[in-house]
Formats: structure tokens, C-alpha cells, sequence
């Protein structure tokens, strides 16, 4: 167990600096800067060194890779569902250009076996922790709307994964909603998962690009853009050799790379109307709720410039 909580410190720590594996660029030819989060699909675009000429700079979460996009830091980024949506209400400018295919296993309600817990009702009046803004954030309302509770009817605790981990393993909350790899970073004997987003939430994850990148390097992100799809594609082919070059880049064993990789990885794909119109429902949830100031016009951040990468 020391073991675990000491990668899981590792793991966070470097969370929020910026790692440039990578990022030495061939001569004559200008960087592209990706932000990208441990275990996104980018990570693997990385670990493989398929993308010579970017930069890498890593992030523990989506909400603060937005602010390094919204800041000029980064040129391309991966997140999940929320981040957008909390970004664009917040004045951040972007497209978004590529998905994935739905990951919904990828995020759970992890609580501890002793508590008893059997439903997610049974939280009532219990502290819940999460990570504010990120993917997680949705999954919470769906679980709220499906059970006829509400927001008030749980004491959320908005904390950090670095924050959250130790807070759950010392019981500080009752359950903590969070995604992989920390998810099955987290999952040990004692610990069970309450509800995962089957059924509630799509958990895709979303690339993001600045409008100066499209401007100015539309080849850049579709050349980016293609060697990404290629590599995402190999690695679901290739689930073993992806494992043993994911898990040193990830700084975790095997078998938890293994089991993450098993349920979340998942193919690009396109963001069509039927995207836009799920990332819509989920702005307007956020609206509704009061969690952004104001409505988020989900059409206006799709590029649909590289469908023909990711048919």
C-alpha cells in the first residue's frame, strides 16, 4: 500500500510542471506546444516518440491545461468533457477539433467496502470529493439527477487529485469521483466502486486547439492530427506492447496500466452533431446549476476542418 501512495505522490506532483521528453525539435522546423494529462491519449503519442517536432507539457488536470491554452502556453491540448465548457465560460478562446470514442468505465464513485455504502443515495448528507471542472464534474450531476438529489443533498469537497487521494485514504471524505489512472491507481483491496458513468456520461475526451495554431499551422495540426490517429490505433491493436511503453511514461506498475488501458483507451473520432449536441446538453446542465455564469454556445468551438483524419 506504501508502495501505491508513493507512485500516486509521484504521479501528482509532477502534475503541474511541464516535462519536455520529446520536445528537442529537428532543424528548420517550428514546435507545435501540446499540453497533455498523464494517461490521456496523448501520453502514448509521447511515450512512442511519434511526434518529433512538439513539446510536451504535462498537467494534472483539464481545467488547469485550459488555462495554459486560454494563457498562449500551449498551442494543442487533450481534456475531458467539462473542462471546455468551463474554459469558453471563462473567456478562453479555442476550437475543438477531434474526440474520442466514449470512455464511460474511465471515471467512477470509489468508496471504501467498510462504509457499508451500497447506492449512490447512500451519500446523502456525506462528503463527496472531486476535482472542480473537470470530467468528473458532470458525471456528479448525472449521478444527482438520476438518484433525486440534489447538489445540497452531499457536501462536496473540490479537491485536486493530489489532494483528494490522501483525503480518501485517510477518510477525511466518504467518496471520492475521480478518473483514470488515478482511478485504478486507487483501487485495492478495501476500496470498491460505487457507480462508474455507464449510462450517465459519454467521459469522451476532447482535443482543443488555439485559433492562432489553425491560423497560422493548419498543416502542423493536421499532420499532428493524422500521426495521432495512427498511433491511438496501433496501441489498441497492440494492447501489451502498449502497456510496457505506457507504465514507465506513466510512472505506475504494469497492472495498473494494464487495467486503465483496458477500459479507457478508446479510438478517435470526429466531433459531429451528435457530439456538439452532447456537449451542448452538458454546457446548458452547467448553466442551469449556476456552476458557469452564463450560456456556452457549444457550436461556436467546433472545427470540423479534419473529419476527413478521423472518419
Amino acid at each position: 500500500m506504501r508502495r501505491i501512495i508513493l507512485l500516486f505522490g509521484v504521479l501528482a506532483l509532477v502534475g503541474g510542471l511541464s516535462a519536455c521528453g520529446g520536445g528537442e525539435t529537428r532543424a528548420g522546423k517550428e514546435h507545435l506546444r501540446v499540453g497533455y494529462q498523464r494517461f490521456g491519449g496523448q501520453s502514448l503519442l509521447k511515450a512512442k516518440g511519434s511526434a518529433p517536432d512538439a513539446t510536451w507539457s504535462l498537467f494534472e488536470s483539464g481545467p488547469a491545461l485550459t488555462e495554459a491554452l486560454k494563457a498562449g502556453a500551449i498551442d494543442i491540448g487533450q481534456t475531458g468533457e467539462a473542462p471546455p465548457i468551463f474554459a469558453a465560460a471563462g473567456g478562453a478562446k479555442f476550437k475543438i477539433i477531434a474526440t474520442s470514442r466514449p470512455v464511460p468505465k474511465g471515471e467512477a464513485v470509489l468508496v471504501k467496502e467498510k462504509s457499508g455504502f451500497t447506492s449512490f443515495k447512500d451519500l446523502k448528507g456525506k462528503k463527496v470529493a472531486l476535482n472542480k471542472g473537470s470530467n468528473v464534474n458532470w458525471l456528479l450531476v448525472k449521478l444527482l439527477e438520476a438518484n433525486g438529489m440534489k447538489i445540497t443533498d452531499i457536501e462536496v469537497q473540490y479537491l485536486k487529485p493530489a489532494e483528494a487521494r490522501p483525503a480518501f485514504d485517510n477518510d477525511q471524505v466518504d467518496a471520492w469521483i475521480i478518473w483514470d489512472p488515478y482511478f485504478s491507481l486507487a483501487e485495492r483491496p478495501g476500496v470498491k466502486v460505487l457507480a462508474d458513468a455507464t449510462g450517465l456520461a459519454n467521459n469522451r475526451e476532447y482535443l482543443l486547439a488555439s485559433p492562432e495554431i489553425l491560423k497560422n499551422r493548419p498543416d502542423a495540426v493536421r499532420a499532428y492530427l493524422k500521426v495521432y490517429r495512427e498511433v491511438t490505433d496501433w496501441g489498441i491493436a497492440h494492447p501489451e506492447e502498449r502497456v510496457k511503453l505506457l507504465a514507465p511514461e506513466l510512472k505506475i506498475p504494469e497492472d495498473v496500466a494494464r487495467r486503465a488501458l483496458a477500459r479507457s483507451a478508446q479510438p478517435l473520432a470526429p466531433v459531429d452533431a451528435t457530439v456538439g449536441e452532447e456537449l451542448q446538453q452538458i454546457a446548458d446542465g452547467f448553466t442551469g446549476l449556476a456552476l458557469i455564469p452564463a450560456k456556452v454556445d457549444v457550436t461556436s468551438l467546433i472545427d470540423p476542418s479534419f473529419l476527413d483524419i478521423l472518419q
